[in-house]
């Protein structure tokens, strides 16, 4: 007898599991519901179709509908919000967000596969027109709508100073736009060290961009349209205000059903992405990712992860056998001009780990000096004191940053030493690299350091 599969959410983690699914089980019938009217589509991209880098949304979705339905045979409902998971039934009810009318829908296997949301703290005026999340094709149209229509639009004040806030900065100042950044962090992109994230405000500040942090917004003001934002130390003029304070997993149905939720109420998963209750499957954001340096459950949301999540769930779903081998919590950047990558622990995360560790940080050029344009690097890198496991790095500069973060996040997931960096075959010629790659002066710093 062939298996029912259902899907509940149709982007990075769900179609991909849903694909895999149809190449193990050819006649399998596999359902797949969507709360949103697009599926499959590339989220971290939006910032750049805001900024006009990107030109169509449509240059941002993998696949359509129709093109899920017609070539993988996988049926799809969207504009569809499952409101209820009955594991004993093994049944799911959706709400058609169009009419109002509910499906409900057996299934043999069930995935979840429903993301993240935006965090929109309770602040008066959040409904004030002028003011949105970045989160979907429709939130990045909005925008692009209010800056068509509305000329009078040059203030932009983005709260949140993580990885979309600093990305839609540049997106703004791309559109020739008055932009102003509020954190009530100390300083911005909290998964940097302090002395890293500097470099970001610098260079933020150097184009024009407005940085303000330690201040909390209490309230947005404006009589129909947004046309300010209070914090306690101030008001800031606004046309549009963007809210960035970043994401939690969209779990509350898997609670309601029993599922055991884990750190950041992420539905905890093994690394088969199996949760608590048989025959029932979560991946991407809205599950829980094992941190291979933190030997423990984490939630750190990336495409990246939900990618190879979902073909991993795909796969155990139909027949195979697959691991998540877990994350070191690797991203990059663009601030502006400037680049930015990290991987594995920071120094916070270290001493809440309790772990006794040294650190090196080195300036260095991301190629030959006497070649031309030699750019200025910064590596920062985290090492166990004891044994000198290398757990965390940081690069920061304007060109060569994701070469030296991928050579990182490797040692890293496979427990190398710091010192052992040196003994990396790196390539080299002049316009690319020095004869020693600036990981490796750094790992040759850290020798001193006994």
């Amino acid at each position: 007898m062939l298996s029912k599969y259902v899907i509940i959410g149709g982007d990075a983690a769900g179609m991909s599991a849903a694909t895999q699914i149809r190449r193990l089980q050819p006649e399998a019938e596999i359902v797949v519901f969507e709360k949103g009217e697009i599926l499959s589509y590339a989220q971290c991209g939006l910032p750049y179709y805001v900024a006009g880098l990107v030109p169509s949304s449509k240059d941002l979705i993998a696949r359509t509908k129709e093109q899920f339905e017609e070539k993988y045979k996988i049926k799809i409902h969207l504009l569809h919000e499952v409101t209820l998971i009955d594991p004993k039934s093994q049944h799911v009810t959706a709400l058609s967000l169009k009419d109002q009318t509910e499906v409900v829908t057996n299934y043999d296997y069930l995935l979840i596969a429903t993301g993240g949301e935006p965090i929109v703290p309770p602040w008066k005026g959040t409904d004030l027109d002028g003011v949105t999340v970045l989160k979907t094709i429709p939130d990045a149209d909005r925008i692009l709508k209010w800056l068509d229509e509305r000329k009078e639009i040059q203030k932009v004040v983005i709260i949140g100073g993580g990885y979309i806030g600093l990305e839609m900065a540049e997106a703004f100042h791309l559109q020739g736009k008055e932009v102003q950044i509020i954190d009530i962090a100390d300083q911005l992109n909290a998964s940097f060290d302090p002395e890293m994230a500097e470099h970001a405000k610098t260079e933020l500040e150097k184009q024009g961009i407005k940085v303000s942090l330690q201040e909390e917004v209490k309230e947005l003001k404006g009589d129909g349209k947004v046309q300010s934002v209070v914090t306690n130390k101030g008001e800031y003029p606004a046309d549009m205000v963007i809210i960035s304070v970043g994401i939690r997993p969209n779990t509350e149905i898997a609670k309601k059903a029993g599922i055991e939720l884990g750190p950041k109420n992420a539905i905890r998963v093994n690394s088969r992405m199996q949760t608590n209750i048989e025959n029932i499957y979560a991946a991407g954001d809205c599950a829980t990712h094992y941190h291979l340096v933190k030997q423990q459950d984490d939630y750190i949301p990336l495409g990246t992860t939900a990618n190879k999540q979902g073909r991993i769930a795909g796969t155990n779903l139909g027949g195979g056998n697959a691991e998540f081998k877990g994350i070191v919590g690797t991203a990059v950047m663009k601030v502006l001009d400037l680049e930015m990558a990290r991987t594995g622990l920071n120094e916070k995360e270290a001493k809440a780990l309790n772990i006794d560790y040294e650190t090196v940080t080195i300036k260095s050029r991301h190629h030959a000096t006497y070649y031309p344009n030699a750019e200025r690097l910064y590596i920062k890198l985290v090492f166990r004191k004891d044994d000198r496991t290398l757990l965390g790095g940081q690069v920061v500069g304007y060109a060569g940053v994701d070469k030296r973060i991928d050579v990182l996040a490797m040692a890293i997931t496979f427990g190398m030493k710091i010192d052992e960096l040196q003994d990396l075959d790196l390539s080299y010629a002049p316009p690319f690299n020095g004869v020693w790659d600036p990981v490796q002066q750094a790992s040759r710093v850290a020798e001193k350091i006994r």
